[in-house]
């Protein structure tokens, strides 16, 4: 659609705001304290302007009996890759460990054999078709990695897609497995080289047993450093490596993942000014385990939720498909849970001063939803987004909810 000069959004039920104005983030033991105050929104070119009715306006949305909240934030996908691996995820509920998947060609190489087999054109029509499945389900901003290169020339090539495909962050994730030829060590100098050379907006790792270890988390946050560059990290996804003061040490952004972080060191991350990224849907796929993210959130963690849209263990694009997964699996209130998803998430990202919060001078990101925040979780698996607006323009609105959206 057209961009507007102005926009009202009117009559909603809830809208979704911060306690204050210019936080960066909320602690998870805060977001009772997040309003749910009806009232109109007001839009000005790409910005909010207001929380009174605009008589001027030249579109009004119609959100009457409807929940406004911010343009949700997708802070941890692995846009843009190439191809599925639906064929392993039969293998995997049929019982096939990952391990022998893998002796087969599958996991993360298979998805590397496809990236290399597909055109540019190729691998960006797959990622805007995926990026306009997300949009319609609420996010309006996310983040891309790179990971499926498993070459220098690759993985280069990923971080120029990635910025070709327009995502709102483009990380590093040259550390995502280790190349066949390469020493854990030796490949971790040409990811040396690529930061140098690569414009990225952060690195991150995976440590695992079968990939990275703890010392190269370590050297990578020495790297990240350098470059000016925010460290991300995943960390205990399938094993306890104990690599979260590690993480924290090294001033990372955030951790991701966390299936299996020993109870001891939720306290670590809720002194931290460190997020704890976590992926329902990854453990649901995976079969992982549950992270504690009722203990996180009672003790003053900065949490947040993601899709880690891929093709391997998390082929979800629904932000609240996560939510309802969120509430479900770990105990959590719809407002802890869009919290995660909104203001935190777009801190995990640096850009909370301009996205992830209803509030004057932000850019004008919003979705209007056509039923109460708490239905969310509850009508788990429905998408309940009726219209979105982007840098203040309607970029989707659902067929049956044209009518909310009128031109004045």
């Amino acid at each position: 659609m057209s961009s507007t000069s102005s926009i009202c959004v009117e009559g909603a039920a809830q809208v979704l705001r911060p306690p204050s104005e210019g936080m960066g983030y909320l602690r998870h033991d805060r977001a009772a304290e997040l309003s749910l105050d009806p009232g109109p929104v007001s839009i000005s070119g790409d910005r909010i302007t207001g929380f009174q009715r605009d008589g001027d306006a030249t579109v009004r949305i119609d959100a009457t009996g409807c929940a406004v909240i911010p343009g949700l934030v997708d802070c941890h996908t692995h846009l843009p890759f190439a191809g599925w691996r639906a064929e392993e995820y039969e293998l995997k509920v049929t019982g096939v460990a990952y391990e022998e998947i893998a002796r087969r060609g599958g996991g993360i190489a298979a998805s590397a054999r496809a990236f290399a087999q597909a055109s540019d054109e190729e691998v960006l029509a797959q990622a805007r078709a995926v990026a306009a499945e997300m949009l319609a389900h609420g996010t309006t901003a996310f983040e891309g990695k790179t990971g499926y290169g498993l070459s220098v020339a690759a993985e280069a090539r990923a971080v120029r897609l990635g910025r070709r495909l327009a995502a709102d962050r483009v990380t590093g994730l040259f550390a995502h497995a280790v190349p066949e030829g390469y020493t854990a060590d030796a490949w971790m100098d040409e990811v040396d080289a690529l930061a140098s050379e690569c414009e990225v907006d952060a690195l991150d790792i995976y440590v695992e047993s079968v990939a990275f270890g703890n010392e190269h988390l370590e050297r990578l946050g020495t790297i990240a450093a350098r470059e000016g560059v925010p460290l991300r990290a995943h960390v205990e996804q399938f094993n306890a490596n104990h690599s979260v003061p590690i993480a924290v040490a090294a001033n990372a952004r955030s951790v991701d993942h966390l299936a299996c972080l020993p109870p001891e060191e939720v306290d670590v991350l809720a002194a931290a000014e460190c997020a704890a990224v976590l992926l329902p849907g990854a453990e649901l796929m995976s079969d992982e385990h549950t992270p504690p993210a009722r203990a996180l959130a009672d003790a003053g963690a900065i949490c947040a939720l993601a899709t880690d849209c891929n093709p391997g263990t998390s082929p979800i694009v629904s932000l609240p498909l996560i939510v309802g997964l969120a509430v479900r699996r770990y105990g959590w209130t719809a407002l802890e849970a869009l919290l995660a998803c909104t203001l935190n998430a777009a801190w995990v990202l640096g850009l909370s001063d301009e996205l992830g919060s209803l509030e004057l001078g932000k850019r004008a990101d919003l979705v209007v939803l056509d039923e109460p925040i708490a239905h969310v979780p509850y009508r788990f698996g429905r998408n309940p987004v009726s219209v979105v607006v982007r840098a203040g323009e309607v970029v989707w609105v659902r067929p049956d909810a044209t009518w909310r959206v009128l031109s004045t």
